[in-house]
């Protein structure tokens, strides 16, 4: 046999050589697949973002745009920044309660033997964690306002219960805050284990050491991570507390729209941009948290 016909030493085979070449092309287009998703992100979301930041880092000054770090310093000072700090002040205090509410319900949901229950109760949790806006503001007003059916047969008015202030806000986003953790927490309570209980149970440990050595560790991400997503969802909240408070109570939402309509002084509008950057810039934060919390639960759990 012709020695040039032997394929040198260490030489792949054609045929192998030419699968990892067509597998690297696959590989090198497969990024194809997801081109429309990264248009349609960079459309819905890059391109607003973009525009945001633009706003709040110039301002137009005798016809000519400028760059200025005023619009920021601005939003960091004097009502601007109470208005932040009210937001997050407000955010935290009811993602806190709402966690601990909705995972106490998610929990004797999960252990119910009653499958109508279980089902009634995750049912009205999907109504209710997207009630809100106008309509969740009117429900309230005609069940605990000044006037209404609760506050006059409880005398709750006597009492000092004002619904128009920070405490009535965080009984109206608890309405739906609540029901989101429940969502939330259910399918984490029930990739709990049973032989992780049955284990602990057989070594000798109580149902408290169970929770505090097992349950607790396991469940720690959802619970950081439910709150993180409660936190955002109060946090970008515009709509129910425009129709209940106004400006009575200071929140970030409702002073951007009071900057972009000029209902305090006029030609604020890059500042309220300022704002939505500030709020961008949190919400960037709370996800940067979020995202890595879901992922080790989805690693514990599944």
């Amino acid at each position: 046999m012709p020695s040039d016909t032997l394929p040198a030493p260490g030489t792949p085979a054609p045929s192998a050589a030419g699968g990892s070449s067509r597998r690297r092309r696959r590989a090198s287009r497969s990024w194809l697949g997801t081109l429309p998703l990264l248009v349609f992100a960079a459309a819905c979301f890059g391109l607003p973002v973009g525009f945001v930041v633009y706003g709040a880092l110039t301002t137009d000054q005798g016809g000519a745009t400028h760059a200025t770090g005023a619009n920021l310093a601005t939003s960091l000072g004097g009502a601007y920044l109470a208005s932040l700090t009210g937001s997050v002040e407000l955010s935290a205090l009811t993602a806190l309660i709402g966690c601990v509410l909705g995972m106490l319900i998610a929990q004797a949901v999960v252990t119910s033997r009653r499958g109508a229950l279980r089902e009634s109760v995750l049912t009205a949790s999907g109504v209710l964690a997207n009630f809100g806006g106008v309509p969740l503001a009117f429900a309230f007003v005609a069940t605990l306002g000044i006037s209404g059916v609760v506050t006059q047969v409880a005398h709750l008015g006597a009492a000092g219960w004002n619904l128009y202030s920070f405490p009535g806000l965080v009984v109206i986003y608890l309405y739906f805050l609540v029901p989101l953790m429940v969502l939330v927490s259910v399918p984490a309570l029930e990739g709990l284990r049973p032989q992780w209980r049955e284990a602990a149970l057989n070594s000798g440990a109580t149902t408290g050491q169970f929770w505090r050595h097992v349950g607790v560790p396991v469940l720690a991400p959802t619970l950081l991570g439910g709150f993180v997503l409660l936190f955002g969802s109060a946090f970008a909240a515009y709509a129910t507390a425009a129709a209940l408070v106004g400006g009575s109570v200071p929140l970030v939402t409702l002073k951007i729209a009071d900057a972009l309509s000029g209902n305090v002084q006029v030609g604020q509008e890059n500042v309220a941009l300022a704002l939505s950057l500030d709020m961008i810039v949190i919400a960037g934060l709370v996800m940067a948290v979020y995202l890595p919390l879901q992922r080790r639960s989805t690693r514990w759990l599944h």
